[in-house]
């Protein structure tokens, strides 16, 4: 078989999101594919949603339930083990793609013997194809044969999981599975996953449409996903352990856990958290430092995070207490500013 599109599938029912993503998936152009579409144990009609495509579409869709909510990455993993193509692709189920995405990736794909391909995608707001804010998910210089400045490159700015399509001998063939029970599942295993490709290419055109709401994985804050952010980048230290790349690419995963475990954490905290908890971020800055104490030298941090985040990361390391009223107080008056400018 040439394809497995893996699906994982929790309480997408409502506003006919599934049924969006599925109707886009039965009509691939691509010949010889299947769809492999897990149910993560909803609450709501997915299951049903799914039970119904299976039975219309039984050449290519498949329907697995699972009795125990895993997140997405136990349902992925779920997909993996039923997979049968010589090529694996993952797209979130309130997601959706051009006809024939799957086609012309695989071709440049087979064409170029990359065993990684990608491309663009477009954020909409909307159920429809019309194209929106088209995002470049890599960059025409990471392309072709890789070598250790484009494995560099990939690390630091790796694109979508989803929007690319790998050869099963990079996902399956190797026994690290997606962590189960958290969120960013993705950031954990992807460093792994890139540096096993050998060559990747990528189209610069928007294929895959990320469809932006309210309930989306990216739009939601709590304490838990926080944490689970946090976990995902500790596992993805374990990967680099285990696969021997840790020394290798050293400050680019130094940089990649800062961001992930600690600043993008730090910083979506405080918006979107309450009550705020000082010993949440307390533990968080120390074990930042336990991990990579001097993460605020490397050379990325330095040149891709903001002079204020920078400041703000240095007085949280210094003293939680100082942070948290130097954060309120700044975010106080600017935000006292905007409504005086409003009047």
């Amino acid at each position: 078989m040439k394809l497995s599109i893996i699906v994982p599938v929790y309480n997408m029912a409502a506003d006919h999101k599934l049924e969006y993503c599925l109707d886009s998936l039965v009509v691939q152009t691509i010949e010889d594919y299947e769809i492999i579409a897990v149910d993560d144990c909803s609450t709501d009609a997915s299951w049903e949603i799914l039970q119904a495509y299976a039975e219309k579409y039984p050449e290519c869709f498949r329907a697995i339930h699972s009795t125990v909510n895993q997140k997405q990455g136990g349902a992925k993993n779920i997909g993996m083990e039923a997979a049968r193509g010589e090529w694996i692709g993952f797209i979130d189920s309130d997601d959706w793609i051009t006809p024939d995405f799957y086609e012309r990736l695989i071709a440049r794909g087979e064409e170029t013997g990359a065993d990684m391909v990608g491309c663009d995608y477009s954020l909409t707001g909307e159920h429809s194809m019309k194209v929106g804010q088209v995002v470049r998910n890599n960059k025409p210089e990471q392309t072709g044969l890789l070598n250790e400045e484009k494995y560099r490159s990939l690390i630091l700015d790796s694109g979508s999981l989803v929007v690319k399509v790998y050869r099963r001998e990079i996902v399956i063939g190797h026994p690290s599975r997606f962590p189960t029970g958290i969120f960013y599942e993705d950031n954990a295993l992807a460093n792994s996953w890139m540096l096993r490709a050998r060559h990747f290419e990528y189209i610069q055109e928007p294929l895959y449409y990320y469809y932006q709401h309210d309930t989306s994985t990216v739009h939601t804050v709590d304490a838990r996903r926080c944490e689970d952010r946090m976990e995902a980048g500790r596992i993805m230290l374990r990967e680099a352990k285990e696969y021997g790349y840790f020394q290798q690419y050293y400050p680019e995963l130094e940089f990649t856990f800062a961001t992930l475990f600690y600043v993008n954490t730090l910083f979506t905290y405080m918006q979107g958290v309450r009550p705020l908890r000082p010993g949440f971020i307390r533990r968080l800055g120390k074990e930042m430092l336990e991990t990579f104490p001097n993460f605020q030298r490397n050379p990325y941090y330095q040149e891709r995070v903001a002079a204020e985040e920078k400041k703000l990361v240095r007085l949280q390391l210094a003293s939680t207490v100082g942070f948290l009223l130097y954060y309120k107080l700044l975010w106080g008056y600017r935000k006292l500013r905007k409504r005086l400018a409003n009047r």
